[in-house]
């Protein structure tokens, strides 16, 4: 079916009144809100932010678009933060739904100028909820509207002043059918019955809050599972915050500054000069930007050899997480026989309904309900965040599951489910 929609899907190559001018004066904006004014029913909007290219995760571009208001490209950069008239915006989408793809990604920059919906309908979440197979932005217009999206532009800079026309016609064109598809999406979900659970899944987004800070962020760096050495670690944290500061100071994105696979590399050769830091990166293939920071990445392997035994980095942090689940089979086989049905039982519930089963409850759930035994499941799933119609739907076979002591034959997969970010 998916390649029969592609064979006859219509590319959209301009928004039907033309690709509007890039707002960056008040009294553009000042039009802006009036034509919205005017219009009736949802908000369609979506943000450009610079990933790959800034530090600041801000937004570079605003897009939104309201049937009988028009489509408008909003530059937030040639506004100060906070400013009057994105409160006057804010205002005035109160008064309805704002439509949003994906919204988790874009919500954090809105907020940061002063959006702040009331009311969500997220696309993205909204198509995996109604079981769609593909639930990017392209594959659901295409599926649902018969139109296809180029995606040429996904990754630009932009943050680059001034931006091309091709970049704000692609912009634009993420908004042109978004209250469309958010119409054919609601449809599916009334029909399956899911509309109030998308509706708790959207409110939820709304009411989340923000993340806390990781405790150790270094400790992401890529390909950390290589390091053993504590002394190694030192210089993995001392690389990494001072490649941070800088980054936050400069603006640019960290990895452009010095990539982790170079941190990890100059932590195992631990150089003292510029030309064994350069002999240390030669096999992953050198990059000229590295360099421009020499000194302080050497002052940097410096301070962290410097450092006495008892502060370097214990191999492994301490965390609340729960063990791999790789291992449960062997160390833990009482829990991982309540895992082993509580998963069948949901993988089974989730196909049932055509739904993805990291949607009908998180896998990090289901793992500490399986581990903690919860005399009462319903109030430990609402305590984890769970939402009404997913306590309805598996608290029972929940419960069921941790009277199991013997696993099912079926052996679970060493890697662990994704969660739904």
């Amino acid at each position: 079916m998916d390649e029969i929609v592609e064979q006859i899907a219509t590319p959209l190559l301009q928004p039907e009144g033309g690709t509007p001018p890039l707002i960056t004066t008040e009294t553009a904006f000042e039009e802006a809100i009036a034509q919205l004014e005017s219009g009736v029913g949802p908000f369609a909007i979506d943000a450009e932010r610079a990933s790959g290219y800034k530090y600041n995760p801000r937004a570079y571009l605003i897009q939104i678009k309201r049937t009988g208001g028009g489509l408008h490209l909003i530059d937030p950069v040639a506004f100060s933060n906070p400013h009057p008239l994105f409160a006057r915006l804010n205002n005035l989408i109160a008064t309805d739904e704002v439509i949003l793809h994906a919204s988790t990604q874009d919500l954090p920059c809105l907020r940061d100028v002063g959006i702040d919906p009331l009311i969500l309908f997220d696309t993205e979440l909204g198509g995996r909820i109604a079981g769609f197979p593909r639930v990017g932005l392209g594959p659901l217009v295409e599926s649902q509207l018969g139109f296809s999206l180029a995606k040429e532009h996904s990754a630009v800079d932009w943050s680059t002043r001034p931006m091309p026309q091709e970049w704000l016609t692609y912009a634009a064109l993420d908004v042109e059918l978004l209250v469309e598809l958010r119409e054919k999406i609601l449809e599916s979900l009334e029909k399956q019955g899911k509309d109030g659970w998308a509706s708790e899944e959207f409110a939820a987004i709304l009411k989340a809050p923000p993340p806390p800070p990781r405790k150790e962020p270094w400790r992401r760096t890529s390909g950390m599972h290589k390091i053993k050495k504590r002394d190694h670690l030192a210089i993995i944290k001392s690389l990494w915050y001072s490649r941070d500061e800088i980054a936050r100071q400069e603006d640019i994105a960290s990895g452009k500054l010095l990539n982790d696979a170079a941190i990890l590399e100059l932590a195992i050769a631990s150089p003292t000069t510029r030309k064994e830091m350069e002999k240390a990166l030669r096999p992953i293939g050198m990059r000229a930007r590295w360099f421009e920071n020499t000194q302080r990445w050497l002052d940097a392997i410096a301070y962290a050899l410097a450092l006495p035994e008892s502060q370097w980095p214990q191999v492994r942090a301490e965390s609340d997480a729960l063990p791999p689940v790789k291992i449960w089979r062997d160390k833990f086989p009482l829990k991982y026989a309540h895992l082993s049905h509580a998963r069948a039982s949901l993988e089974a519930c989730a196909a049932s309904l055509s739904i993805p089963p990291e949607n009908l409850l998180s896998p990090e759930s289901v793992r500490r309900i399986c581990w903690n035994e919860p005399a009462d499941v319903v109030a430990a799933l609402s305590e984890l965040g769970a939402r009404n119609w997913q306590i309805a739907l598996v608290s029972e076979f929940l419960t069921a599951a941790l009277t199991q002591r013997e696993p099912l034959p079926t052996p679970i997969a060493e890697s662990e489910p994704s969660e739904i970010v």
